[in-house]
């Protein structure tokens, strides 16, 4: 009989490539995936992998059981999100993927309401940016994501997925105190042609964004720094650097040196769950999106009464 586990590791070298990819995805080391291969090699009695330079690749053996065991795997998720839809709780792991922001803003009190909630359930928060976890999500190494796309750029969901809006999170520019614009009320983007920015690393979605966008209004980004994290943004915004656009729920407290300017047009960005329609039965995976859609709540409540 095969080993689902094995399958499993199988399967992830099929899709990710390589072992040590295989390995980061199902967070294990890449010599536990290698022997769950080498196991499964001796319970199929056919070669799986073999070198190819400096790395391995599967044999065409491989490949078609690959292929079976994505739809066994399909199939036991089906399965065990059935079970759990027929005994109504609210039990299990629940793995979830959240871009930073959300990882900051809106999954502390998710969390904290299920673990209050449904102390029998096991959630496991994963960091990451909002197209892997979409991938992820998709091939069902995530139960659930947490993701971002802007209105004027919005992302695709693949076939297979649900989504439901949690809130829209708007962004301003941040310009040092003494820009010659800081005490403006609001602003247009055009108006900061010749600006230095502050941006996210490249591939990263507000990194292309923020170039898409500047681009649009017939603004050459001229980017001086990069950095990912938005209070790093704010530090270099207050020292004179340049300046950046932070959506509000990245914003955290303003520092001295900063003045926060509300963008005209509004710059807004969209931010949902996404979960396999599959597993839309699962108790677990409707719990924690009324956890997020409560936690949104809260967080527009913040907003409203600064």
């Amino acid at each position: 009989m095969l080993d689902l586990n094995r399958l499993k590791a199988l399967h992830a070298v099929h899709v990710y490539g390589s072992v040590g990819a295989a390995a980061d995805a199902l967070m294990v080391t890449p010599s536990a995936v290698s022997q769950q291969i080498a196991k499964l090699e001796r319970e199929t009695g056919a070669r799986l992998m073999e070198r190819s330079g400096r790395g391995v690749r599967l044999t065409d053996a491989a490949g078609l059981l690959a292929e079976h065991a994505e739809r066994i795997l399909a199939l036991v998720e089906t399965a065990e999100a059935d079970f759990e839809a027929l005994r109504g709780e609210v039990v299990g792991r629940l793995h979830v993927g959240a871009f930073p922001t959300a990882a900051r803003g809106l999954m502390p009190v998710a969390l904290s309401q299920l673990r209050d909630r449904h102390p029998d359930l096991l959630v496991q928060l994963n960091e990451r940016e909002p197209e892997r976890v979409v991938r992820e999500v998709a091939r069902g190494e995530l139960d659930l994501g947490v993701v971002q796309d802007w209105q004027n750029r919005p992302m695709a969901i693949p076939d297979g997925l649900s989504k439901a809006t949690l809130l829209d999170d708007i962004a301003d520019v941040a310009v040092p105190a003494d820009h010659p614009l800081a005490d403006r009320r609001e602003v247009e983007l055009a108006e900061l042609q010749g600006d230095q920015w502050i941006s996210s690393s490249p591939g990263t979605v507000c990194h292309d964004w923020l170039v898409f966008t500047l681009r649009n209004a017939q603004v050459e980004p001229e980017i001086s720094c990069m950095a990912d994290e938005y209070p790093t943004h704010m530090a270099l915004v207050a020292a004179g650097i340049g300046c950046s656009i932070i959506p509000r729920m990245g914003r955290g407290p303003i520092p001295e040196g900063v003045r926060i300017i509300p963008l005209m047009p509004r710059q807004t960005r969209r931010i949902y769950a996404v979960w396999r329609t599959d597993a839309a039965r699962r108790p677990a995976i409707r719990a924690a999106v009324e956890a997020l859609t409560q936690a949104s709540r809260t967080q527009e409540n913040a907003w409203a009464v600064s």
